[in-house]
């Protein structure tokens, strides 16, 4: 099949996402709650260094999300870099990148639908946490079955909330730390506390890159909407130069004014008990401090299912466009959207939901396919990448990744150094390893059977066509 044929089976989305929806798309999938309240995580392991974590996981990111968009440009499909997997590398890497990434969207937005629902009990604590979660999730697969234009609306305004959040706060952490109006509080906390700028050595910043890796996931969303976007050609480079640096700066500048503001010892925590962001409001004697993060946590998460569900739905229907995944996945309703992809994915984030609410220890292996496959998948774009500019001469392309194939080997060696790092970490990240090899096999075990009973029909259908 011919790399225009694979893209033509998976037409028929309407395209009404405009470029400012797309950008953000795009800032609202990799703006979760991963900055708001793991970024405590990150600053425990690094210090104030937290700040050149972030920093390294933000080149990846760059690298990763631009190599994708050449492709998504000259190729705007729902499938996205699963369909680019399969187009410029084989089957096998197409099938395995699309249920991967799947899976762990179906993971990831079942915990964030708990984490809005414990989220909600600050408010009203006898309500249970389930009931909030079943809500919004029913709510956000009801907003992905109408039109995307609908959808895009929606997330223009949630992704906003937090956006608006964020620009607030940087302005006045700067104002303060400053001195405009009051005291400064300077950058002494960077360097004065024990340790210094670098309390835990490179090995603390390093483990930082991890949580900022994770924080960072969700931008390769901007791709998967070229297939629904206008003038893809014009909206995607557009939205690309402008989110990716509004996302580096949101991400360093907040982290810098968090760790400038409160001492590392106090932002920082070994488990997401209260928001760093939360400590720094406090600390600025700004009334009902808590409350209002806690508004923006949950639009943050909210926010991230929202988006995350369109990802999942549109993995669905390109495999099933693919024959990879029942029929009924691949059928649009009236308004262009593809139902049955997102009530099933909607089906499964329900039950991924349950299990974390059931046993935390059950979810935390779910967990582990989620962050591994998140990996693999940038991975294997990186790689699809590479194999696109041999066959392409994209001198004409609007976007295009400066200095190949050098950057692409540095973000696969970066990335390829974090899953070994995860391998050896006994405390916790090893669980990826322990659940995510066996995932791979799996679903490699799952294509090779549907490719030998596909082959087998073929012969079985061959004869009778001749006789006829």
């Amino acid at each position: 099949m011919t790399e225009d044929e694979i893209v033509e089976r998976e037409s028929g989305l309407q395209k009404g996402l405009s470029k400012a929806q797309v950008v953000m798309i795009g800032l609202g999938g990799a703006i979760g709650t991963g900055l708001f309240m793991g970024s405590g995580i990150a600053i425990n392991y690094a210090g104030p260094a937290v700040v050149l974590s972030y920093l390294i996981a933000s080149f990846a990111a760059v690298v990763m999300v631009f190599s994708l968009s050449e492709m998504a440009v000259m190729h705007p499909t729902a499938g996205s870099f699963g369909t680019y997997a399969e187009t410029y590398l084989n089957p096998w890497a197409g099938f395995v990148v699309r249920y991967t990434y799947w899976i762990a969207q179906v993971i990831a937005i079942g915990g964030e639908a708990v984490a809005a629902g414990v989220y909600m009990t600050y408010w009203m604590p006898d309500t249970p946490v389930w009931a909030w979660s079943l809500g919004f999730a029913f709510i956000l697969l009801y907003v992905n079955s109408r039109s995307v234009g609908d959808f895009g609306t929606f997330e223009y305004w949630f992704a906003f909330i937090k956006v608006t959040a964020i620009v607030l706060f940087i302005i006045l952490g700067l104002g303060t730390i400053f001195g405009i109006g009051t005291e400064p509080v300077g950058f002494h906390n960077l360097t004065d506390l024990p340790g210094g700028f670098m309390p835990n050595g490179w090995t603390g910043v390093w483990m930082g890159v991890l949580i900022g890796i994770f924080s960072f996931v969700g931008i390769e969303v901007i791709a998967v909407t070229s297939g629904e976007t206008k003038e893809p050609e014009k909206a995607i480079p557009a939205a690309l130069r402008t989110m990716a640096l509004r996302l580096i700066l949101f991400y360093l500048l907040a982290l810098t004014i968090v760790v400038s503001f409160v001492p590392w010892t106090e932002s920082g925590a070994e488990v997401v008990e209260q928001s760093p962001f939360v400590k720094v409001l406090s600390y600025t004697g700004i009334a009902h401090a808590a409350a209002i993060m806690n508004f923006v946590v949950i639009s943050a998460a909210l926010s991230s299912m929202n988006t995350n569900i369109y990802l999942c739905s549109r993995m669905l229907f390109s495999l099933s466009r693919g024959s990879y995944a029942p029929k009924f996945l691949g059928k649009l309703s009236a308004n262009g959207t593809p139902v049955g992809a997102i009530l099933t994915s909607g089906l499964c984030i329900l039950l991924a939901a349950s299990v974390s609410v059931i046993t935390p220890r059950a979810y935390n292996y779910l967990f582990g396919i989620a962050i591994f496959g998140a990996i693999v998948v940038w991975m294997t774009i990186l790689v699809s990448h590479i194999s696109f500019r041999r066959r392409h001469d994209v001198s004409h392309l609007p976007v295009r990744m400066p200095f190949f194939p050098y950057l692409q080997i540095a973000g696969l060696a970066l990335l390829a150094a974090i899953l070994l790092t995860m391998a050896f970490d006994t405390e916790f990240w090893n669980v990826s390893w322990i659940v995510g090899v066996p995932w791979l096999i799996l679903i490699s075990t799952a294509y090779f059977l549907w490719k030998r009973r596909n082959r087998a029909a073929a012969e079985s259908v061959a004869p009778d066509s001749l006789v006829s």
